[in-house]
């Protein structure tokens, strides 16, 4: 009874297929005669009332540009990083190889050239195949497939992928749509448009979407340059995915390959030597996998997360941060950064060397602003995006501030202390009151009462420097690097030898307000909120406020352009697929510092290389070009610095605690094998700032620095040397 039984289950089996067949048939009917027909609904000759219903059925498709990828590069061109949500890059079809228009023609759709975006002889194979086979061969052509992919994308580009429907979900309802705007789609495109729109918008990898991408992710090649076997595979690959995944099962992926191949041949579109030339090969693949975002970067990652924060905090690219996100990862735009590849790699070379394996997290951080531009020209750090092993990781950029003006997150680290390389700016408001360059000043005193008279024409009240009198206006025991120095001195000669009570003793000659005026024009402030760096309390004449390299650097690059500020810039250029233009940063350059005292300023800062506080600095990089610089070292050598520049490039150098609170002290540490019982600012971030200068500065020809003028000078005898 058993084969009976069988019998009897085949045949309910295929009753069931002739009576699905004889439905469907029905609807196939109706298509057909409103689809190959379409003359006789248009003369009013009603097949049936369902003829009135498709007709009726919208056939308007809008065919929005795929989501692309962005790329970020370098100012010469250089890739940093590629931003997407699918991995695409939009190609014509002229720049695809012939093999794969006719692979995909030959597997998906080989009357394609001949229907009108709907096939009837397709359909009524496919139903045949499989009601008499119980199979579930499709019918769909390369036309219905596009308006598929269309629409699915158009949902995704919306934020809306719980709207997609997949090819297993469809209705009979989705099917005949589909239908409807494949025959509508026909009349507005040509076919070779159509087929290059498909290509382009297809899936075939969660990193690969279109051929190009497929190219480049499967076989690091080019759609163009494509071989026969190889586009063979990738027709094959759109049918399924993931069952065909040459990398996961190849097997299978040469399987349906080799029918690719086979269907070619049927349908000459290659030869019999061709086919057997191919089909003898093995699946080779050599894949490229996809790199996303600002932690895959090439170079630089946190310049890159950087301006990808510019770009995303800017309502000139989106009204709102979902739009602005969707531009970024979906628009195909092509931003172009200031930033140099040389200069970039340089800095990256040395900011590591300076901190070595460094088990206990050092920082180390160098920044370049072009003077005169305001162009960003390298920014690194001595960390790795993601956790690595062995590696000091963190997502923070060490470089630049916590947020912008506007309060808007750009991911860092909220500066550290500059300490004295602030001095500088008060030495400018000296020059700037009219006081010469060499003037006397008493730096024997180290206190400063209650009731000292220290001046504030705008009426704030100054604030303590020590801890203990925090609000009190007092100055309390200050103490300089070395012992010698409390003694009368030239002014320039206690800047450019870094001495602490040098620079009060200018202070109380100072109005505090032009004190403060000067910091404010070349545009320091608080790395960690963006507030002002409040000059009236004393301690910040030392640098007690942090602030972030890339605006110490772009301050001292004011000195460098003869006083003329120019606000940093990181974006030089975006552009959509379709080449227009978006807005991109222009710097905005103003008057900041009178020539004459920049140039003052610039002739002391010389010196500190010569004969101050950054002598034991690599003395060669003074014979490579005229430079001048500054060192700084916070109270607790947790934060060391030197900035210096010349005419053609300013750089900030960093050493420190970049950790949470960075309450570190570099004291009684050791660094690349060697020991420190206190960091100061020419010890590690001066050699990092001259080596580095050295190697990239005659990248940017510098002239040698305007002298100022003879009148601000006041005739004196020679400085004594200091009292040990």
């Amino acid at each position: 009874m058993a084969p009976k039984k069988r019998w009897g289950s085949r045949l309910a089996a295929a009753l069931a297929r002739l009576i699905g067949f004889i439905a469907v048939s029905a609807v196939c009917g109706v298509l057909a005669a409103s689809l190959v027909a379409p003359s006789v609904a248009a003369a009013g000759v009603t097949v049936s009332s369902s003829i009135t219903f498709f007709n009726n059925l919208p056939g308007d498709l809008t065919v929005n540009p795929p989501s692309q990828a962005t790329k970020m590069v370098t100012s010469d061109g250089q890739p940093i990083a590629t931003f997407y949500a699918e991995n695409r890059v939009r190609v014509t079809l002229d720049q695809m190889s012939p093999f794969i228009k006719d692979a995909i023609v030959a597997i998906e759709d080989s009357r394609f050239y001949e229907h009108g975006g709907v096939d009837p002889q397709g359909i009524l194979r496919a139903l045949t195949f499989n009601v008499t086979q119980g199979g579930r061969q499709g019918a769909s052509t390369l036309t219905q497939q596009y308006v598929t992919n269309v629409i699915n994308e158009s949902y995704l580009s919306a934020d809306q992928g719980e709207q997609v429907i997949l090819s297993g979900q469809k209705s009979v309802g989705d099917k005949i749509r589909e239908m409807k705007l494949a025959i509508e789609l026909e009349k507005k495109y040509t076919k070779d448009q159509i087929l290059e729109g498909y290509l382009n918008i297809v899936f075939f990898n969660r990193d690969a979407y279109g051929i190009e991408a497929a190219a480049r992710h499967f076989f690091s090649a080019s759609a163009k340059d494509l071989t026969l076997p190889q586009a063979a595979l990738l027709a094959g690959l759109v049918n399924s995915p993931s069952f065909y995944d040459p990398a996961v099962h190849p097997e299978n992926s040469l399987q349906r390959r080799n029918q690719v191949l086979g269907n070619m041949l049927e349908q000459k579109k290659i030869t019999q030597a061709e086919h057997d030339a191919a089909a003898a090969t093995g699946v080779e693949l050599k894949i490229t996998p996809g790199r996303q975002g600002c932690a895959a970067a090439v170079i630089a990652p946190y310049f890159c997360d950087y301006v990808s924060h510019l770009i995303l905090n800017n309502p000139a690219y989106g009204a709102d941060p979902n739009d602005r996100e969707r531009l970024l990862y979906r628009g195909g735009l092509t931003i172009v950064t200031t930033l140099d590849s040389r200069l970039q790699a340089a800095a990256q070379a040395q900011v590591e060397a300076t901190a070595g394996a460094n088990p206990d997290k050092w920082g180390a951080a160098l920044v370049t602003i072009q003077p005169g531009s305001g162009r960003i020209l390298a920014m690194a750090q001595n960390t790795v995006f993601l956790p690595a092993e062995g590696k000091f990781d963190t997502q923070l950029n060490f470089n630049v501030d916590s947020k912008d003006a506007n309060g808007n997150d750009l991911n860092g680290a909220g500066g550290f202390q500059p300490g004295s390389t602030m001095k500088p700016f008060t030495f400018a408001e000296w020059l700037n009151e009219g006081k010469p360059i060499n003037a006397m000043i008493d730096a024997s005193r180290r206190t400063y009462p209650l009731d000292f008279p220290w001046r504030s024409s705008c009426g704030k009240v100054l604030g303590a420097y020590n801890t203990a009198q925090r609000n009190e206006g007092a100055a309390d025991d200050l103490q300089n690097n070395d012992p010698g120095y409390y003694r009368p001195m030239p002014v320039n000669y206690g800047l450019y030898n870094s001495i602490n009570t040098a620079t009060f003793a200018e202070a109380a000659q100072l109005d505090f307000c032009g004190i403060q005026k000067m910091v404010d024009a070349v545009g320091l402030h608080s790395g960690l909120d963006g507030a002002q760096v409040n000059m009236h309390q004393l301690g910040n004449l030392l640098g007690a406020i942090g602030v972030a390299p890339l605006h110490l650097a772009n301050a001292f690059a004011t000195f460098a352009n003869d006083g003329r500020y120019c606000t940093p810039v990181a974006v030089a250029d975006v552009s959509d697929p379709a080449g227009r233009h978006l807005p991109a940063e222009s710097s905005q350059c103003r008057p900041a510092v009178k020539p004459e005292v920049a140039r003052g300023v610039n002739a002391v800062l010389q010196d500190v290389l010569k004969m101050g506080s950054g002598i034991y600095i690599n003395p060669k990089v003074q014979s490579k070009v005229p430079v001048a610089a500054k060192t700084g070292t916070s109270n607790n050598n947790g934060a060391t610095w030197v900035a210096g520049y010349t005419s053609g490039l300013a750089t900030a150098s960093f050493f420190g605690d970049t950790l949470e609170g960075q309450q570190r002290a570099g004291q009684n540490v050791t660094i690349n094998g060697n020991f420190y019982k206190s960091v100061d600012g020419y010890m590690l971030a001066g050699p990092q700032w001259a080596n580095y200068m050295m190697q990239v500065a005659g990248l940017y020809p510098a002239e040698p620095f305007p002298a100022p003028p003879p009148s601000m000078y006041t005739p004196q005898g020679p400085t004594p040397a200091p009292s040990r």
